[in-house]
């Protein structure tokens, strides 16, 4: 048996195993920049599919619309507390 079809093997043996993974040496600041870029997509995405929906199913889109607004002002706080803005000294 190679090398590849062991460590397939050695994956399969352990379900628990996770499929993805976020690279732990990544800081903070980039991975809540990337949330912040994720939660933006989706809420256009989801305000977009709204318009094509009856009433009944907009409000859920726009329900949910609202969650991704919500934690996207989670991650803009958690941003500001890593990485802060400071206002630039004026002379």
């Amino acid at each position: 048996m190679d090398q590849s079809a062991s460590s397939i093997d050695a994956a399969v043996e352990r379900p628990n195993q996770n499929l993805f993974l976020v690279n732990p040496t990544i800081d903070p600041e980039t991975l809540l920049a990337n949330a912040a870029e994720n939660l933006a997509s989706a809420n256009e995405m989801a305000a977009t599919l709204a318009f094509d929906l009856d009433d009944s199913q907009r409000a859920i889109a726009l329900g949910i619309q609202q969650l991704i607004e919500l934690s996207s002002l989670l991650v803009d706080r958690a941003q500001e507390q890593v990485a802060p803005v400071t206002a630039p000294v004026k002379a």
